[in-house]
């Protein structure tokens, strides 16, 4: 009976191992391979006829120490990572405003290298055509502006 037991915790572990590899590999970031690492751990501990609770509890050990060294350098180099586009290069720059930028109205455009973008002023402010005012950030397809600090100020 005991063997029994032991080949159904094994398949338990292999099971779970394979749910979180299918969870790995249908989701964009690296998100369970460690609870992967501690099903095959536990795994083992089950063919080698260690009882349940060493099982649960090297599962458990194994899926935490691995997330807890690895997740920060997993997290800068593959979940973290940012495509930069050529639109970011529009942030500090100087754009002229050529429709009234009214946040409330929902109008407003500014023309910056060669292209007009929708805009918005940042501080809700109205700000005129003609006048001149920073690129501060995009927010979708729309330029997020404040107005642009003259010399003066």
């Amino acid at each position: 009976m005991p063997f029994f037991q032991e080949l159904t915790m094994t398949s338990v572990w292999v099971i779970a191992a394979v749910v979180f590899l299918v969870i790995e590999g249908v989701t964009v970031g690296i998100v369970s391979v460690w609870f992967a690492l501690g099903s095959l751990c536990a795994m083992v501990c089950s063919m080698l006829g260690v009882g349940l609770g060493v099982q649960i509890a090297v599962f458990l050990i194994v899926s935490a120490v691995t997330l807890y060294f690895t997740r920060p350098i997993v997290k800068k180099y593959v979940n973290g990572r940012v495509v930069p586009t050529n639109a970011d290069m529009l942030i500090g720059k100087e754009c002229r405003v050529v429709e009234t930028i009214d946040n409330i109205a929902g109008t407003g455009a500014v023309y910056v290298d060669g292209k007009t973008w929708t805009a918005r002023s940042v501080a809700d402010v109205i700000v005129n055509e003609g006048e001149l005012v920073t690129a501060v950030r995009i927010d979708g397809v729309k330029l997020i502006v404040s107005k642009a600090m003259s010399m003066a100020e």
